[in-house]
């Protein structure tokens, strides 16, 4: 189960609608961001890119041991025409860091580590022409270790993860961990606000 907005809910279509998965850390905090994004239909909290082989269907405890290479992602089904790749990466860079390695705040290990994993070329172009862009500026004051890589071995998250922001947002991580960006991502971005 995952968040959906029907496409008249956004005034979209089929045709045009687009997936990227994002890592930014633990998936509430991205998916708790993502859900209040105009033209992004679908929100799944997931796991990416990692060892297949061995872990088909990997379950959060295994992910969390961190020894199945995956990482704990959102899965972003939107409209281009509503909200461009460009906006979405450019939420994703503002409210996570992509400076630190394997770790966001508190949570350390690979399964939090700054990810872009595409499903389209011009994705892929877009999110290294961006981390370029912010070196270059050196909006961030360190190297940016995101890694940009075609999307591979996704598999959702269980049930109770998905909107686990939505249904406990006065639990302790939720409170003080997830609100914060929800409020940062509100008061940076109101233009992307869906109505």
């Amino acid at each position: 189960m995952s968040t959906q907005l029907t496409p008249s809910d956004e005034h979209g279509s089929d045709a045009s609608v687009q997936t990227i998965v994002l890592g930014g850390g633990c998936f509430w905090c991205t998916e708790a961001v993502f859900v209040r994004v105009k033209g992004v239909l679908d929100v799944e909290s997931g796991y990416a890119n990692g060892n297949a082989l061995r872990y088909p269907a990997p379950t959060y405890e295994q992910v969390c041991s961190g020894q199945t290479g995956y990482n704990e992602v959102v899965k972003l089904t939107y409209d281009p025409s509503l909200v461009s790749t460009g906006e979405l990466l450019e939420v994703f860079f503002a409210t996570h860091d992509p400076t630190t390695l394997n770790r966001q705040g508190n949570d350390v290990g690979t399964q939090y580590r700054s990810g872009v994993y595409f499903t389209k070329a011009d994705q892929q172009a877009q999110a290294q022409a961006l981390i370029a862009a912010m070196q270059a500026r050196g909006d961030l004051g360190a190297p940016v270790v995101t890694e940009v890589q075609p999307l591979s071995s996704y598999t959702p998250a269980e049930a109770y993860h998905q909107d686990y922001f939505e249904q406990h947002p006065n639990q302790g991580y939720c409170a003080f961990v997830v609100g914060p960006k929800v409020s940062k991502f509100m008061a940076t971005f109101r233009r992307l606000l869906r109505d």
